[in-house]
C-alpha cells in the first residue's frame, strides 16, 4: 500500500522515493562477474549494455551515435536539433562552448535553434551518414522526434530508413486533448508502422499503462531530471525516479497479463548519474537507462563538455540550464567499460553494473529486476 500523507485539510499526497533514497540488498549468493550478462533486446534489436543516449545535441551527433552503437548501446539523434538545421553545426557548437559563463548561454542556445529551421533533406542526410559510418557493423539507427512534430516529420523519417523511432517529450500521454490542433493519436500512428517505437516520458502507473496500450515497444519513464533540469522550478513537476520506475513496472506486469505475454521495455530517464544509480534503476524494474549528462563527460562529445536538455532551447519557456558538467574523464569506451581512475562511479558505468549484479548473485538483467531493496532515508 502506497504511503499517503495528509498535507493539509482536504488534500493528501503520495510519498515518493528517489534513487538516492533506496539501496540494493545482496542475496545469499554471489556470482563471478565474468558470468554476468548485461545484454538486452528491444524487438529485433540486440544491445550489449542497457544504455540509451539522451537525444541532446550536447552528446549526440551522427558520429557519436554510431560510436555508442558500436560499444553496445543505443545512440539516438534528435531530428529537431542542430544537426538537421545546419549543414555543419560544429562551428556553432564550438562557439557555444567558448562563450564562457559571462554570456547568457540559454539565450545563445535559443538563438542557435531559432536561426535555422528544421530541414527535411538534412534528416535524410544524417541517417545516410549514420548508415555509412556504421558500415557493416551491428549498429541500430534511431532518431528522436517530439510529439508535436511527429506527423509533419514522420514521412521523411520513415523514408530515410531508420531502424527505431523515439517519440519523446517532457511529458507524453496517449490521450492529448486539444481544441486548436488535431492531436497525435499514438495508437493509430504506431499501428501503421513497421518499426518499433519508444515513447515517453511518463511518471505514473496510469500513463505508463496507456502508453503500453498504444503498441509501443518501449516506454520512457521520467522527465530527464538532473542538476541542470529546471522542470521543477518552471512547471512544479518532479516525480522521484524510484517510485516512477516501480509504478511503471507494475503497469508492465498488468499489461503483460492483459495481453497474454506482450512485454514492453522500460527506459529510466532521470536521476541517473553513476553506475550505482544505473543498478538501482534496473533494480526498481527498468530494462535500460537513458544517459545524458554522464555521457557528456566523455572526450570528443559534440558539446565539448557542455550539457543541455532539448527543452533547454525552448523559445518561450526553457526548462533546463546549459553548463559545463566537468572536464572530460576519458574516452567513451572508458566511460562505459573502464578502466576507472575515478572512485565515484562516473567511469566504467556498466562494469560497475556487472559487479553489482555479481555481488547480488544475478546472471542477467531480467533476474536483477528481482533484487531486494531497502529504504535508506
Amino acid at each position: 500500500m502506497r504511503d499517503i500523507v495528509e498535507i493539509g485539510m482536504g488534500k493528501t499526497a503520495q510519498r515518493g522515493y528517489h534513487l538516492d533514497d533506496i539501496a540494493i540488498v545482496p542475496t545469499r549468493r554471489t556470482r563471478d562477474v565474468d558470468d554476468v550478462s548485461t545484454n538486452w533486446q528491444l524487438d529485433a534489436y540486440k544491445f550489449g549494455i542497457p544504455c540509451v543516449a539522451h537525444p541532446s545535441d550536447a552528446i549526440m551527433s551522427p558520429a557519436s551515435a554510431v560510436a555508442l552503437g558500436r560499444l553496445g548501446g543505443l545512440g539516438v539523434l534528435n531530428v529537431e536539433g542542430l544537426w538537421t538545421r545546419y549543414e555543419d553545426p560544429r562551428k556553432q557548437l564550438e562557439a557555444l562552448a567558448e562563450a564562457g559563463d559571462e554570456e547568457n548561454l540559454t539565450a545563445r542556445l535559443q538563438q542557435l535553434y531559432a536561426a535555422e529551421p528544421i530541414k527535411p533533406e538534412l534528416i535524410a542526410e544524417r541517417v545516410r551518414e549514420m548508415r555509412a559510418l556504421a558500415g557493416d557493423g551491428n549498429v541500430t539507427v534511431a532518431v528522436r522526434v517530439s510529439p508535436q512534430h511527429t506527423l509533419a516529420l514522420a514521412p521523411v523519417i520513415l523514408d530515410s530508413g531508420v531502424d527505431l523511432l523515439v517519440i519523446q517529450g517532457t511529458i507524453v500521454s496517449a490521450e492529448h486533448v486539444s481544441t486548436v490542433d488535431e492531436p497525435l493519436n499514438l495508437k493509430e500512428f504506431i499501428a501503421d508502422l513497421d518499426l518499433p517505437v519508444i515513447v515517453g516520458g511518463c511518471t505514473n502507473y496510469q500513463t505508463a499503462l496507456h502508453l503500453m496500450r498504444t503498441g509501443a515497444a518501449g516506454v520512457i519513464v521520467g522527465i530527464g531530471a538532473d542538476h541542470l533540469t529546471t522542470s521543477d522550478a518552471v512547471l512544479g513537476i518532479r516525480v522521484p525516479m524510484a517510485s516512477a520506475i516501480a509504478d511503471a513496472a507494475a503497469a508492465r506486469r498488468d499489461y503483460l497479463d492483459e495481453t497474454g505475454g506482450r512485454y514492453v521495455h522500460l527506459i529510466a530517464d532521470g536521476d541517473v548519474h553513476t553506475s550505482g544509480d544505473i543498478a538501482k534503476a534496473l533494480g526498481c524494474g527498468a530494462d535500460a537507462v537513458m544517459l545524458g549528462a554522464p555521457l557528456s563527460l566523455a572526450e570528443g562529445m559534440p558539446g565539448n563538455g557542455l550539457w543541455w536538455h532539448p527543452s533547454a532551447s525552448h523559445p518561450k519557456l526553457p526548462r533546463g540550464s546549459i553548463g559545463l558538467t566537468a572536464e572530460p574523464l576519458g574516452s567513451l569506451e572508458q566511460l562505459l567499460y573502464g578502466p576507472a581512475t575515478d572512485p565515484d562511479g562516473l567511469l566504467n558505468l556498466f562494469g560497475g553494473l556487472k559487479r553489482a549484479m555479481a555481488k547480488c548473485g544475478y546472471r542477467d538483467l531480467k533476474e536483477f529486476q528481482k533484487v531486494g531493496l531497502l529504504l535508506d532515508n
